[in-house]
């Protein structure tokens, strides 16, 4: 009887890695248009996906454009007038632009225009240049931002799927951030 319970604890412990990579999110066919603070998975067809020490040789030799796409807070609807609104600071990777919410599964017209002004400046133009598209780490936003940036036409771009969390772990510097103007 132990070594029966001792040959299925053996077996079970050896499939776990089988069973986890199965339950690794796949990537949908569009774009993902709800719960977007969740595990990603590990690739997006047709880009490069890059480690936090890619991304930082890219950062330090300039050889990419950097976009964030990290959402602005919502300006709370209920709050009562003169009350004084500051958004939170933004900190995130030198020298990128920020295009907040430019990663949602659905974007509205203006938006989508937005964020297409957004990567032809990051891009000086050039559908081949070098995009770099990151958020947070377990944040679908950077990876529809970096599918969309593929819709378009550019054809190198670079998902940076750990985002600023990636880069603070590795004790990388930020700055604050100030969002490119929006239309509205």
């Amino acid at each position: 009887m132990r070594r029966h319970l001792a040959a299925v604890l053996v077996a079970a412990t050896l499939a776990m890695p089988a069973m986890a990579q199965q339950q690794e999110p796949f990537e949908p066919e569009g774009y993902r248009t709800d719960n977007y603070r969740a595990p990603v998975p590990a690739t997006l067809q047709g880009a490069r996906v890059l480690t936090t020490m890619e991304a930082e040789t890219i950062w330090r030799e300039k050889s990419g454009a950097f976009v964030d796409v990290m959402p602005r807070p919502p300006k709370p609807k209920n709050l009562p007038p003169g009350t004084v609104w500051r958004d939170a600071p933004r900190f995130d990777i030198p020298g990128s632009i920020w295009l907040p919410d430019t990663g949602y599964g659905t974007l509205p017209p203006a938006m989508d225009d937005y964020f297409r002004r957004g990567l032809e400046r990051a891009s000086r133009g050039s559908k081949s240049a070098l995009l770099v598209i990151y958020c947070l780490a377990d944040c679908w936003m950077s990876w529809n931002a970096a599918k969309r940036a593929l819709a378009y036409g550019y054809s190198n771009v670079a998902w940076y799927p750990d985002g600023t969390d990636g880069w603070e772990r590795a004790k990388l510097m930020t700055s604050e951030a100030q969002p490119d103007p929006r239309p509205d």
